[in-house]
């Protein structure tokens, strides 16, 4: 998700308040010049110059003359899924560094910077971007990091809704998925229902800033559509939700968390095979509130799609 401004709204960053998307712009596009140390390589989108099993560290790859960041780490093994983290909005790929470190020790494991996020080129001035704009760069770096290997998506937040809307066209390709508080499916319809439009204050700012983001007032100017949930097939499916998040909103606290758990129910349709768990203890980053049952959940899957008939 993206983070915010302001203390109030921080805790919020879950629906995507709009109050942080300019300074989340600004410290990627910082960053992106700044970028410590790893030698980087090149490939054109036409070719392939190497793949996800020639590499440990971070190398950026040209994708229809954009430069992007991506991350391995592990050893590949025969039979076995790449796993590919994939961060929330307003992060760089850094964020899910230290799932990646776990996983890589006994899987291959690579991550990516979208467009406009980390260490990867912003996209084109005034445009905005659309699932299938984000799609299509998704394939490009699979056909690179995991060539024809089967492959686990693991997103949070944002990551985890575009993993969702990518897997079920692709499920010749993606073999499992893991949600770690996905954005949900209808969140604009949502948050109209749940935060009336006389309301004032803190929750206007909830309500107006997410959906604002949703519309591309974010830093990859991807427009987060509302949609249903299309069907992945039996694929492995672990989701995640947090416990807890909207305590600073406590006039609409219970409506959101309700809100929130009922999206997280719909992406169960995925799959016939999906498991929802809440993460006890954790906000919106599960990853870093209660990495133990992010990685527990990443290995399950891992190890069901290997052994999926």
């Amino acid at each position: 998700m993206f983070r915010t401004l302001a203390k109030a709204t921080a805790a919020i960053a879950v629906v995507c308040t709009a109050a942080g998307a300019g300074l989340a712009l600004d410290e990627q596009q910082a960053g992106a010049a700044t970028t410590a140390g790893a030698t980087t390589r090149t490939a054109s989108s036409a070719g392939t110059a190497f793949t996800g099993s020639d590499f440990t560290g971070t190398r950026k790859i040209r994708v229809d003359g954009h430069s992007v960041n991506v991350s391995c780490a592990g050893r590949a093994h025969r039979g076995r899924p790449l796993v590919m983290l994939m961060a929330g909005g307003g992060e760089g790929l850094d964020n899910m560094a230290a799932l990646q470190k776990s996983l890589s020790r006994t899987n291959r494991v690579c991550s990516y910077d979208r467009l406009g996020e980390g260490a990867s080129d912003q996209p084109a001035a005034g445009t905005l971007q659309t699932m299938d704009d984000t799609g299509a760069l998704l394939t490009v770096v699979l056909d690179r990091l995991a060539g024809d290997r089967p492959v686990v998506l693991a997103g949070h937040s944002l990551g985890g809704y575009i993993a969702a809307r990518y897997a079920p066209g692709h499920t010749d390709r993606v073999k499992g998925l893991v949600l770690l508080d996905a954005t949900i499916p209808h969140l604009t319809r949502d948050m109209n229902r749940t935060i009336p439009a006389d309301a004032t204050g803190v929750p206007a700012q909830v309500r107006d800033g997410a959906i604002a983001v949703n519309e591309g007032q974010n830093p990859e100017q991807f427009v987060i559509a509302d949609g249903p949930v299309r069907s992945a097939g039996h694929i492995p499916v672990e989701i995640l939700k947090h416990e807890s998040q909207y305590a600073e909103v406590p006039e609409y606290g219970p409506a959101l968390e309700k809100m929130w758990a009922g999206g997280q129910r719909e992406w169960q349709r995925i799959s016939t095979r999906s498991s929802l768990t809440t993460a006890k203890g954790s906000g919106h980053y599960i990853h870093t509130d209660r990495p133990d049952l992010a990685l527990k959940a990443v290995q399950k899957v891992a190890h069901r799609a290997a052994h999926q008939h």
